[in-house]
Parts: structure tokens; sequence; C-alpha cells
């Protein structure tokens, strides 16, 4: 499966990944979950929302079980931030299959359509219109960088955008969310173990930072003269890494749009994207508003118009603690289980975030030893996938089988 699946959007350039929501190679990448599910003999759907199911035993029945992730990427992402959910969970099928468990309960595997938001700049847009945490009516309003809407992006690639919607019906049939990802950071790799138990993904969002000044010639305007928005941007992003040390934090501009984008202009605008994450509320409250505050003081000194606008953003998500024992107990009975399995909170966001609010989810995170991510250095051991494969197949068995 890994390798069937590595080639697909890979750049030969950057040896990135760019399977970006409703283009060819998301196109590709559905198609290979789709033959995975229609291979092991199981039930296909594709949702209202334009997520993948794949279903053994009654999808009606209610109380099922379910395992997935996605598998869209980053500009230039990794090999593993969410398909080695979705290939562990086909393959942890397999194991179950192979120990000839018996299920009790419906059990579906997913692929959820644009986590990464990385062509219309919202995450997890699968996973939040099925909770309807995302409506139709915003949905229709998102746009790529091209101007492209999703509903004609979802017409381009053969989806019918008019049954974008929350879907509590599909919700009601489900008893839990099981997500493994690998770990995008290295509190595994430190602690020496090959998997650990999520605990809460903390409170994050992001901001889009308007700066706009005038446009100007670059060889000809003293610099007295100039209002140039570029200088308030640096500004700003040094004052992100400083709120953010203060604060324990995290604060990253990672993306950034100038106009008219001339080597010998000086700017009219540019704009940048804040992204900020801390262990909490408050201090995640503190870092942004201070960002903010340094961003205006700067701004009014250079004569700059400055405008925020909070694009997304995920409260502290804590995975229903009894679920999450559960995971703890099934993975401390196994052989050689007697040490307790580590849990740890993430500063990444997840479907498993989104689907907290409506139905029980949990986390399983596999150890990657250099704690990169969303890059092509992103890696993990076969051996720390295949123990992940195995945990994600016992916490099925004794969740999902007689």
């Amino acid at each position: 499966m890994w390798r069937e699946l590595a080639p697909l959007g890979r750049d030969s350039g950057s040896g990135g990944y760019r399977r970006y929501a409703w283009t060819a190679a998301d196109a590709d990448c559905r198609a290979w979950f789709r033959a995975q599910a229609e291979a092991r003999g199981l039930a296909y759907e594709l949702d209202r929302n334009g997520n993948q199911w794949a279903w053994l035993g009654d999808p009606l029945a209610g109380d099922a079980v379910v395992t997935g992730s996605h598998l869209d990427s980053v500009p230039d992402g990794g090999a593993f931030d969410g398909p080695l959910g979705v290939v562990s969970s086909f393959a942890a099928l397999d194991e179950l299959r192979g120990r000839g468990a018996r299920f009790s309960r419906p059990l579906a595997i997913t692929n959820f359509g644009d986590e990464e938001g990385a062509r219309f700049g919202l995450a997890c847009v699968g996973s939040r219109l099925t909770t309807g945490q995302l409506t139709a009516e915003q949905a229709h309003e998102l746009r790529d960088g091209d101007g492209i809407t999703l509903p004609r992006a979802m017409e381009a690639a053969g989806h019918d955008p008019s049954t974008l919607g929350p879907d509590p019906e599909r919700l009601a049939r489900i008893g839990a969310f099981i997500e493994l990802h690998v770990e995008q950071g290295r509190a595994l790799d430190l602690s020496g173990d090959p998997v650990g138990i999520a605990s809460a993904i903390w409170p994050h969002g992001r901001w889009r930072f308007d700066f706009r000044g005038e446009a100007n010639h670059a060889g000809t305007t003293r610099l007295a003269d100039r209002r140039d928005p570029m200088l308030t941007y640096a500004e700003t992003v040094l004052a992100a890494r400083r709120e953010a040390e203060l604060a324990g934090a995290l604060a990253t501009f990672g993306k950034i749009s100038v106009e008219p984008n001339g080597v010998n202009a000086i700017p009219s605008l540019v704009r940048g994207w804040l992204d900020s994450r801390a262990a909490d509320q408050s201090a995640l409250d503190a870092v942004v508003a201070g960002i903010e505050a340094a961003a205006r003081a700067c701004a009014d000194r250079a004569g700059i118009e400055l405008s925020v606008v909070r694009e997304s953003f995920t409260p502290v998500v804590e995975f229903e603690h009894a679920l999450r024992d559960e995971l703890g107990k099934i993975l401390g009975q196994r052989p050689g289980g007697a040490a307790p399995v580590p849990v740890l909170g993430t500063g990444a966001g997840h479907d498993a975030g989104i689907l907290s609010g409506s139905i029980p989810t949990a986390m399983l995170f596999v150890r990657n030893p250099t704690g990169v991510s969303h890059s092509p250095a992103e890696s993990a051991a076969e051996d720390d996938c295949v123990a992940g494969v195995l945990a994600l197949a016992d916490v099925l068995e004794g969740l999902a089988c007689a």
C-alpha cells in the first residue's frame, strides 16, 4: 500500500507532496482509497461533503467504530502526515482478519477531505462541514489563490457542491472515532516509546494581517518619503517570535502575499498569515493580542493601515477521558505491555479534534525520530509504523470485536 501511494502527488523537484483538495493529485489519492476498500470487499461510500468511507458491516446499524485520517497535504509536505493513518487503518483491518476477529460493531475506515486547508486556506473542511462547524454558505465563499471557489473546484472534480452541509445522521451512527497519526514533535523519541496516546490538542487559529501602504518606485523614492508595509510586516514577524517566547507558546508567519510584487517596486499591500498555538486559551489570547498591539504601534508610526481578521479558530480539545483511558487499558493489557503507554498533548490540529465536539474521539501517535513534519524530511521507522498498526488493531479489536 505504501509503495502504491508514495508517488501520488509527489513533486519531482522538491520531493514533497502537493496533494491539494479537488485536484488531479487528490483524485488519484481518492481512487487509491476506493481501490483499497473494494479489494477488501468493503462497502465504499462518498458522503455529501466529499469524505470517503469504507464500511465493514451495516453502516446504518449504529454505534460504529471508525478509524482513518486524511490523504491531502500541505505544500511540499511529507509522506506520513495523514496517509500513515489511512494506510495503517487498512493494515489494521487486515491484521484483525488474519487473527480471525469477530466484529460485534460496524467498522469504517475514512479519508476526510481537505484536512490541511492548503488550497482554500481553512483546515479540516470535510470534518467541519460534517459537524456543522462550517456552514454550506461559508464553504461556498472559500476561494483558492487563483480565485476558484470551492464549489467550482468540486464540480470540476465531479462532485456536486449542492449537497454540502451538516451530516448529523451520519455522526449519530458513530460510537467512536480513532485516528492514528505520525507524531509532529519529538516527545516519543525522547521517551523511547514507539506509540503514544493523545491527551489534548492545543487551542490554535489562523489570523490574516493586511498591511496597506503606498506603491512607489524603489529607485527614486527617498527612504523618508516611503510608506512601506513590508517594514511593518517584518517588525510584526519579530514581535510574533518575542510574544511566543514570553508565553511559552508558538507563533508563525508562514505565508505571505505582496502587491504589486515587483523587485523594483515598494509594495502597496503586504498580507501575512499568522498561525498561533498555545497550551491554554489565556496564553493564546495573550500572544495574539501582543502581536496585534505591536503591529498596530509600528503601523501607526509608519503611516500604514492595518486590518486583522481571524480566519479560523479551534479551541482546546480534550479527548474524551473514558475513551482515552480505554485505549490505555487495552494497550496496557497486551503481552509485554505492562509499562503504561505515554499520554501526550499536541499543538497540531486534526479531524479527530473537530469531531470531538460531536462524537467520542481518541488518537494514537507513532514516533517521529526527528520531529520534522510538514516537510519532505518527515519520517518514521518501519518498525514503529508496524507497532502503530498493531496498536491500532488491538484498539479496534477491543472496541469493535466480540
